[in-house]
């Protein structure tokens, strides 16, 4: 079976815009700015054999605060640049009770069963307690980056860094 990175987004891959201590994504692709290190880190990790698979909540979809195809326009814009697997975006917000939204696994499952990928040799990297949780959930270990947001953290992860770069390093020294 195959192993993965499952990734965030916003505040993983691109800057996420703060707004009274909380992230939030960028309002069109005019906003997207790539994080310090994110090129070096996903082909380092992407040449040690791991799938990328972003995994995004992006509720602003269902609130009518953001157009469906600026989404898919940033994940596309994001997606030529880097080998990036497969974008699975949940556009529901947490009224929708739906599998998909994180922190529950569902997105990080169904990738895992489309791809054939085994979540005990896989990672989830996020900058919300949601990634770290669904990480969890699902059975992947977890690297939580940690920018001091004002907001609830999460309880309980593998690791905690300050970069993707710094994840990919954690990542790519416990391999065998």
């Amino acid at each position: 079976m195959r192993r993965a990175v499952f990734l965030d987004r916003d505040g993983v891959i691109n800057r996420a815009y703060l707004r009274q201590g909380i992230p939030h994504p960028p309002a069109n692709l005019g906003e997207v700015e790539i994080l310090h290190g994110v090129p070096e880190a996903l082909a380092a990790l992407q040449g040690a054999g791991f799938l990328l698979i972003v995994v995004t909540n992006q509720p602003d979809v269902a609130r009518g605060a953001t157009l469906l195809e600026t989404v898919r326009g940033i994940n596309g814009y994001l997606a030529g640049l880097f080998p990036i697997t497969e974008f699975r975006s949940c556009y529901h917000d947490d009224i929708d009770d739906c599998a998909c939204r994180k922190p529950r696994p569902g997105a990080i499952l169904a990738a895992a069963e489309t791809h054939g990928i085994d979540l005990t040799r896989s990672y989830m990297v996020g900058d919300r307690w949601r990634d770290i949780e669904a990480g969890r959930r699902a059975g992947c270990r977890t690297i939580f980056l940690d920018y001091g947001y004002t907001e609830k953290q999460p309880e309980s992860m593998d690791h905690v860094t300050r970069s993707l770069e710094e994840a990919a390093r954690i990542i790519l020294g416990a391999l065998p």
